[in-house]
Parts: C-alpha cells; structure tokens; sequence
C-alpha cells in the first residue's frame, strides 16, 4: 500500500502532466489563430482567394491544422521528447484495421446519435457541415484537408502528445478517458446550436475520441487513428455533400 507521501508525490507528478498537456493544447489553439487569419488575409490580398466565401475558409481551415502541426513539433522540438509519440509506417494488416476502424467509428456515430435522437435530444451540427450546406463545394476541399491534415495534427495532438504525456503519469485507461474528455470539449467550440447541444456533441466526440485512443494503445502507432479519424471524416463529408446536392435520396 502507498505511503501518503507516495500518494501525494504522485499527485503532484500527476498534476505537472495535466498541465503539460493542456498547455500543449492552448499552445495548439494559439498557433491556429496566429496562422489561420493572417494566411487568408494574405492569399485575399494576392487575389488567390476572396475576401468571403468558400476559398477564405479553406484558408483558415488548412492553416488552422497547420498551427496545430506547428505546435505539437515545437513542443516536441523543445522539450526533445519525439519518443513522446509513437509512430511506424503502416502494414497491410494495419490498413485493414484502418477500415475496419473507419466503419466501426461511422456505425458507432450512427447508433449514438439514434439513441439520443430516440431519447429527444440532439446534438449540435458541426461548423464544416453548415458551411457546406450554404456552400457544397467546402464539403468536396474538406475532404483532401481531413485526410492530410485534420486527422493527422489532431491525432498527433490528442492522441500522441496529449494522451502520450497523461499515460506517464496515469496508465493507459486514464489516459485514454482524460484525453478523450479535452477531445471531446474542444469540440464544443466548432459547432453550431444551443450550449446542451453543444455539448451532446462535445459527448459524442469524447466517445468516439476512446475509440481512437484504444487503437493507439493497442498498436503502438499514431498513423492508425490518424488515418482512422481523416477517414471517418472524409466518408461523413462526401455523404453530406450527396445529401446536400441531391445525389441522396
């Protein structure tokens, strides 16, 4: 049994990586905003893109991941803990689970939103799915971007240093629900509808942010819920757009 001041020493060692993580988290969100705006600024300004509309938000969506890409590589620079997260090139065995894990996240989505929609609530629509009900062309770009880059950086963030750095002091299943949990209520800003809404939303994404950390625990490689996240968003984007344009019924 532990001596209480093993218990508290642990808690503080416990604490210390919390604050770790979630500074790596504020750190990520800083350089979004410190890149996103002035990069649509600037491609508005050499006409590339115009002052509103669909090529705007790309902009700050692409360099928005690109700020959380920043952030988790400076963190890992600067600290020179690249062990930190854990990484090789997938297998065909591993590509399997990539699709497997795709169609278990979908279905998954799909029973949880059923069962809430069954129990009267609902859970708010996310700030890419409304913007691509006014403009379906985002859908089709958003594509591209979730698989190189939105899963990727966010994997890399929540999964590999977030998840990475609270299992050292925790253990893996504590890591995994804490983690999930900052998943999930970042989420909360990226949405649209009232504040339970919201944060229905910010529940589902925590649910399904345990899946993705249980992947990475399990097969040592951040690739596989990168590639499982860019996937379970690309498919959720190319449906809206059919739905959006009339492809579906």
């Amino acid at each position: 049994m532990e001596t209480n001041d093993v218990a508290v020493e642990r808690g503080k060692r416990g604490l210390v990586r919390f604050g770790q993580a979630m500074l790596v988290v504020l750190g990520a969100f800083l350089c979004a905003s410190a890149l996103a705006i002035p990069a649509a600024e600037l491609f508005a300004g050499l006409g590339l893109v115009g002052p509103r509309g669909v090529g705007r938000q790309v902009v700050l969506t692409v360099f928005q991941f690109v700020g959380f890409g920043v952030a988790v590589a400076g963190y890992l620079a600067v600290t020179d803990d690249w062990r930190l997260i854990r990484a090789r090139v997938p297998t065909g065995r591993d590509l399997l689970l990539v699709g497997g894990g795709v169609a278990f996240l979908l279905v998954a989505q799909f029973v949880i939103v059923a069962a809430l929609g069954a129990l009267g609530v609902n859970a708010g629509e996310n700030q890419v799915v409304a913007t691509g009900r006014r403009s379906p062309a985002y859908l089709l770009y958003m594509i591209p971007v979730t698989l190189l880059l939105v899963g990727p950086t966010e994997e890399l963030l929540f999964r590999g240093v977030v998840q990475g750095l609270l299992r050292r002091a925790f253990g893996a299943a504590s890591a995994i629900a804490l983690a999930s949990a900052v998943f999930g209520l970042v989420h909360v800003f990226g949405v649209t509808g009232t504040p339970g809404q919201r944060l229905v939303y910010a529940l589902v994404a925590a649910l399904l942010g345990v899946v993705l950390g249980l992947l990475y625990e399990r097969t040592g490689n951040i690739a596989l819920p990168a590639l499982v996240h860019g996937g379970y968003n690309a498919v959720l984007f190319a449906f809206q757009y059919a739905a959006v344009t009339g492809a579906l019924p």
